[in-house]
This record gives structure tokens, sequence and C-alpha cells, in this order.
């Protein structure tokens, strides 16, 4: 079964910029869309985007002209790019897929 690790995240400033990584164990063309997540503590996880084999995306409005995800096929990776960066995007950041295990998620946390 493909794992999914995340990666990237970190401590930036509020208007600052992150980019996170999804490494995959195989290859994700044999997954059909791959969407990240995001949650914070005592709150349900909450759907940030998706990307499908295609290339396709599809984005929350809350992140909808501020995030981007990007897929790299020849290193099984995909991204999620997040500029202009608010307070509220704090949150542990997961990428998922139907069929397979939530991994470990990543820190992003937007402080002064």
């Amino acid at each position: 079964q493909v794992q999914l690790v995340e990666s990237g995240g970190g401590l930036v400033r509020p208007g600052g910029s992150l980019r996170l990584s999804c490494a995959a164990s195989g290859s994700i063309l044999k997954i059909a869309s791959l969407a990240w997540f995001r949650q914070t503590p005592g709150k349900k996880r909450e759907w940030v985007g998706t990307v499908t084999r295609s290339g396709s995306t599809t984005y929350s409005s809350s992140v909808k002209g501020r995030f981007t995800i990007s897929r790299d096929n020849a290193q099984n990776t995909v991204y999620l790019h997040m500029n202009s960066l608010k307070p509220e995007d704090t949150a542990v950041y997961y990428c998922n897929a139907a069929g397979i295990n939530w991994g470990q998620g990543t820190q992003v946390t937007v402080s002064t």
C-alpha cells in the first residue's frame, strides 16, 4: 500500500509563504486524486484542496487564491504552496487519498 509522508511545516509570519510536500512511497500516478487537509485542536479536519491525476485542482473558499497544489509525478510528490498566510491558517496539515492511511501531518504555525 502506498504511504504518504508530509513535510515542510514550520513557523512563519503573517503574510509569509511555505511549501509543504507530500511524498508517496509509490507512484502517485496510481492515485486518482490526492487532497490536502488541515486540523486544529478541538476542530474537525478541514478539506483544503484536491489535485487529480490529470492535474486539475479545486480549493476551499478559505484558501482559494492563496494556496496552490502542484504535483511532480517523477518525484512522486505533491506540493501545497501557501502564500499570504494568516494566523487562522495555523494547523496540522495532512495529505491523503482514498484507501490510504493518514500520516502524521506537518505543523504550520502562522504568528508574529
